[in-house]
């Protein structure tokens, strides 16, 4: 059997997904202006949403649900684009991808699947014809979910009338099918069609079954109303930023009403060129942290009526009640209103003793590949200076990291979990979301992760899949500020479930009126919310970007990184990069590169099909 090893290293994702769909469409894309491909691909989806039926969905395993629990795999069998197919469907989350072709045997093929609780069957209309794949579909069923992917003439479906698993049926083979037919499959696309002929006893006219989108489709431009020729700026935005030295690279993702219309790479991660940047890649979030994981925990606390933003940090934190921080709000330290002061620096304070270049039971916390601190450093240092630390400006805007450290501390109070795990539990891995999350080393090569800073100051080595902030890199890469890692296609999954009032993928996370609290202007001093950065007041400003509705909410983070979420629009925007590299420079906001992306976004969308 070819391995899923090999097998995925030679179907090796595009770096900019909407290229690749138009790329599929007309083998003579590069002839054609991006608007022009994308119209062609619309075209094509039309014929293909028309000839697609979805059978046999008496059990409603389509779209799949419960994806934390899932253990997919799809199985091709000789389809010409299951490259496609594939790529396509680990958009949602992994799946093993097996070339049933190259088994010895079906036998063998069938015991290859055996860790995998859905199997994904795709078949072309050859195949149909083969007692052998009937009764290995058949067998499989038994023992677990099994979903068929049909691709040709309707005459074939007479071959499958023993078959009790969902089919999904398309009357076309081309590469828009294969991408179209696996979105339906988790819900990025709705079945909708009836079968308009009779092909056997059992797939009658009339006979199909519906679904709803509940997670993100993956398209082109123009199936949002948006001709891709008003996008082109955004290479050039970002090209000149890489010239700059501004940032070795970066990746954009724009969601259109719960469209993926845009999701690119640029650049490579580091000067030296020697890694492309791949739109899978994994960035250091830094204070995007802040909201994509801590403010998250705090919403769900609150609406199950665990925590209380009228509270006070004494009233969870024993440590505190003896300190100037015992009445402080809640809500104050989510508005940074709390009067902290903005950092400590504290790895200035460092002894010899403190750390060492070897990991031991002296030395258990990793700051870096070669860095550790001292057991307990945490707690009978740092821990103690943020409690004791002054209080100047209570009441006032002062953006201070400190204040997520204390909301750490109370959430996994309240929680009796460690912060890094609730959320990967409670919201991750349920969404789909294969990179977001804490420690990425942990589970990820440091080749899929763009490196940040080369640390000349305090670790004194190349910081590869580390988070950047020192302060969360001293308390074991797990804080309430920093040191969450992600791909930008994650963070779109997470904000488009806001977007949607708190639902995705069929599940419920959030109450409408939970978003609309979080992420509504509650701060009579500044634009912000709890948590969530807003449109600045002054328009004179820009921020987050000139064409910005005064809905929008987001955040943004030190190492170039940010989300928006427009309400009024409908969008969900993101740029990665790690700036930082090699060194903190000032250039990457100067020029202003995150604003003038979402600048030509809206700018876009304005313009529409002219």
């Amino acid at each position: 059997m070819l391995t899923e090893k090999k097998y995925m290293k030679k179907n090796k994702p595009n770096t900019c997904l909407w290229i690749m769909l138009l790329f599929v469409v007309l083998h003579s894309a590069c002839a054609q202006s991006p608007h022009k491909q994308g119209m062609s691909y619309v075209n094509e989806e039309r014929l293909v949403q028309s000839s697609t039926v979805l059978l046999n969905n008496e059990q409603q395993l389509v779209p799949i649900q419960n994806l934390d629990a899932a253990k997919i795999a799809s199985v091709h069998f000789g389809y010409n684009y299951a490259p496609v197919f594939d790529s396509l469907l680990n958009k949602y989350t992994k799946v093993q991808n097996f070339a049933g072709n190259d088994a010895k045997s079906i036998d063998d093929l069938a015991d290859g699947l055996k860790l995998y609780n859905t199997v994904i069957v795709e078949l072309s209309e050859a195949e149909t014809a083969s007692p052998a794949l009937v009764n290995f579909i058949n067998t499989n069923k038994k023992v677990r979910n099994v979903i068929v992917v049909l691709f040709g003439n309707g005459k074939n479906l007479a071959g499958l009338d023993r078959i009790t698993a969902p089919i999904i049926w398309c009357g076309r083979q081309t590469p828009v099918a294969a991408m179209y037919t696996a979105q339906i499959i988790f819900g990025g696309i709705a079945a909708s069609q009836r079968l308009n002929a009779t092909y056997s006893t059992k797939y009658k006219a009339g006979v199909g079954f519906s679904t709803t989108k509940t997670r993100l489709q993956y398209t082109v431009p123009e199936d949002a109303g948006i001709n891709a020729d008003n996008l082109l700026p955004i290479d050039d935005i970002i090209h000149d930023a890489i010239s700059l030295h501004a940032t070795p690279g970066c990746v954009v993702f724009v969601a259109k009403d719960g469209k993926v219309i845009f999701n690119k790479a640029y650049g490579y991660h580091t000067y030296d060129h020697n890694y492309p940047d791949q739109i899978t890649d994994i960035f250091d979030l830094a204070s995007v942290t802040k909201i994509s994981a801590t403010t998250m925990e705090v919403m769900r606390l609150t609406e199950q009526g665990k925590l209380s933003l009228d509270s006070t940090v004494g009233s969870y934190l024993a440590k505190a009640r003896n300190t100037n921080k015992n009445d402080i709000k809640v809500k104050e330290l989510m508005m940074h209103e709390a009067g902290l002061v903005p950092y400590i620096p504290f790895y200035e304070h460092l002894k010899p003793a403190d750390f060492s270049r070897d990991l031991s039971d002296a030395y258990p916390t990793k700051v870096a590949e070669h860095y550790f601190m001292r057991k307990g450093y945490f707690n009978d240092v740092m821990w103690p200076q943020m409690l004791n630390s002054p209080l100047k400006t209570r009441g006032q805007y002062v953006y201070s990291d400190l204040s997520m450290y204390f909301m750490r501390e109370i959430v996994e109070t309240v929680s009796q979990q460690p912060l890094n795990l609730y959320v990967q539990k409670q919201f991750y891995d349920p969404l789909g979301m294969q990179t977001a999350g804490f420690l990425p080393r942990n589970r990820f090569k440091k080749e899929q992760i763009a490196p940040t800073e080369n640390d000349t100051y305090f670790r004194m080595e190349l910081l590869d899949g580390y988070v950047h902030d020192q302060g969360a890199a001293m308390a074991g890469g797990v804080s309430g500020h920093a040191g969450l890692f992600a791909s930008a296609n994650d963070l779109g999954i997470l904000y488009q479930m806001i977007l949607n009032g708190g639902t995705y993928g069929g599940a419920q996370y959030f109450k409408p009126e939970t978003v609309n609290l979080f992420t509504s202007r509650e701060s009579t001093v500044t634009n912000r919310g709890y948590g969530f950065d807003r449109t600045n007041l002054d328009t004179t400003k820009h921020y987050p970007s000139r064409l910005a509705s005064p809905q929008t909410y987001g955040h943004t983070g030190y190492t170039g990184t940010c989300f928006w979420v427009d309400p009024q629009s409908h969008l969900v925007y993101i740029l990665l990069s790690n700036r930082v590299y090699p060194s903190d420079s000032k250039k990457f906001n100067e020029i202003s590169v995150r604003g003038r992306v979402q600048d030509v976004v809206y700018q876009a969308i304005s313009k529409g099909m002219q």
